[in-house]
């Protein structure tokens, strides 16, 4: 693409999933005047027989970084705080904000190695009273504390400690089912 005369001014990468790598790598580009976007695949085009011939079928998504805040406590540890991401809706051709309230579940590796997201903490805020926490909660009765499966509800997460790669990979995915990664530097 760097070849090409005239110079692209948009390259768009599709896949049916992005791996941290490549979607670390494909982030880490510095081309000027060129936007690269990553665009999802819906897992349907795989299969022609399920394939459903509606207009309002998304074949791509465009995924986006999440909207994600991270804070120092005063004991030296971290908060990270998701608060949506954005979408792009094809219909309209407008980029919109998405809240909180489309995560289905997001994931915090605190020491993100750069080769694999490995979650030690993991938040369903979709998860109405009814949902999986609560079925595992009940199920386990008295042997669970219920204040931190509450926890495990929203969009916040528990204080951890930075680790030896100073680096947290946080993974968000929406109520459609796409996926999103956010790397965050932990301070040196």
């Amino acid at each position: 693409a760097r070849e090409r005369v005239p110079r692209p001014q948009l390259l768009v990468f599709a896949a049916f999933a992005f791996d941290p790598e490549a979607a670390k790598d494909i982030a880490s580009v510095n081309w000027p005047g060129v936007t690269l976007l990553r665009a999802q695949m819906n897992a349907d085009l795989l299969t022609h027989d399920l394939k459903k011939a509606r207009s309002s079928n998304e074949s791509f998504w465009l995924v986006g970084q999440p909207d994600v805040v991270v804070e120092s406590t005063d004991d030296g540890r971290f908060i990270v705080e998701v608060r949506g991401f954005d979408y792009f809706d094809i219909r309209s051709g407008k980029v919109t904000s998405g809240g909180a309230e489309q995560i289905a579940v997001w994931m915090l590796d605190p020491d993100y190695g750069g080769r694999s997201l490995f979650p030690r903490q993991v938040f369903f805020p979709l998860d109405g009273s009814k949902g999986g926490w609560s079925k595992l909660a009940k199920s386990l009765r008295a042997q669970i504390d219920l204040t931190r499966m509450e926890a495990y509800r929203g969009t916040v997460s528990l204080p951890f400690q930075a680790g030896e790669h100073r680096r947290a990979a946080v993974k968000v995915v929406d109520n459609r089912g796409v996926e999103s990664l956010r790397l965050l530097s932990l301070g040196s």
